[in-house]
């Protein structure tokens, strides 16, 4: 009785190691799971940001190359040393100029950019534009404007909405191409704003259409530009 009972007990002893062994594992590998998907994660991002510079970066060399009307290809070592044609001008660099934030051309040059990221402070422009309208109606003709410029450009457009005054979920029919965002409990739009312009990688084209003087000061420090709201309301308006 007793070497039985001391088997016995030997063998609870056994069994509760081998429970303890087998959480410890099972701890183990959910630990590395989380760690194995936050980086996958991590990764995620930045293989966007460096796809989306990527873009960038060949649509503009490939605008350039139309710009200036250059070759394709070389096929010969001449063709690449640098000469006037018999009968031709020599080639001369096109002044480039600062646009004003108020000029009109603006926001069309912009919209012409490469891979541009387009971000509208939504209740500025309405209230700048339609302030007398409900804000349900407000958002339904911007967006419904927005709508048809991503139609025509094909821009990447985000509208950002102050969620502070909502009481609950607003249901919102955010047209094709258009990204809709609303900031969170606690948020003001501007941050949220900001946010975008931090997320983008460095050397993308991005503008922030707000008349707010706090937030085109702070984009333009991060290196996005401003453009008036009124300008964005022109655009529209000329459909």
């Amino acid at each position: 009785q007793e070497v039985k009972a001391a088997a016995a007990s030997a063998g609870s002893a056994g069994e509760s190691e081998l429970r303890r062994l087998r959480d410890r594992v099972a701890d183990a590998e959910r630990q590395l799971e989380a760690t194995r998907r936050a980086a996958r994660e991590g990764r995620s991002v930045e293989d966007t940001k460096v796809r989306m510079l990527l873009d960038a970066l060949q649509d503009a060399a490939a605008g350039l190359r139309r710009e200036l009307a250059l070759p394709s290809s070389i096929n010969r070592p001449a063709d690449s040393v640098a000469s006037v044609a018999p009968g031709r001008q020599g080639v001369q660099a096109v002044p480039a100029r600062a646009l004003a934030d108020d000029d009109p051309v603006l926001l069309d040059q912009l919209l012409a950019l490469p891979q541009i990221h387009l971000i509208v402070d939504g209740y500025n422009v309405t209230k700048s534009g339609y302030g007398t309208l409900t804000l349900a109606d407000q958002r339904n003709r911007l967006l419904t404007g927005l709508g048809a410029l991503y139609a025509q450009t094909r821009t990447e457009l985000t509208c950002v909405f102050d969620g502070a005054e909502l009481n609950g979920p607003v249901p919102v029919s955010a047209p094709r191409g258009v990204r809709v965002m609303f900031s969170a409990p606690g948020q003001i739009a501007d941050d949220l704003i900001r946010q975008l312009v931090r997320a983008e990688p460095a050397g993308r084209a991005v503008a922030v259409v707000s008349s707010d003087r706090e937030v085109a000061e702070s984009v333009r420090r991060m290196g996005a530009r401003p453009v008036p709201s009124v300008l964005l309301l022109r655009r529209l308006g000329r459909g």
